[in-house]
């Protein structure tokens, strides 16, 4: 049972986001042969001021 873990930056809709794992779960069904109700999709919705890239925190961009 593959369980795919999707960090980003907080902000996407309830559609986006149930868009998403629809996605994430077909690949994993093609591309691996599992059976879609084994595929488990977390997403962690994380705020910029949480999230750092190149010493400097995402909020201050």
């Amino acid at each position: 049972m593959p369980v795919v873990t999707v960090q980003m930056w907080e902000g996407r809709s309830e559609q986006q986001k149930r868009e998403l794992v629809k996605a994430i779960t077909e690949v994993m069904v093609e591309k691996t042969g599992t059976k879609t109700e084994g595929v488990q999709v977390v997403i962690y919705d994380i705020p910029k001021s949480n999230w750092g890239i190149a010493g400097k925190l995402s909020s201050d961009e």
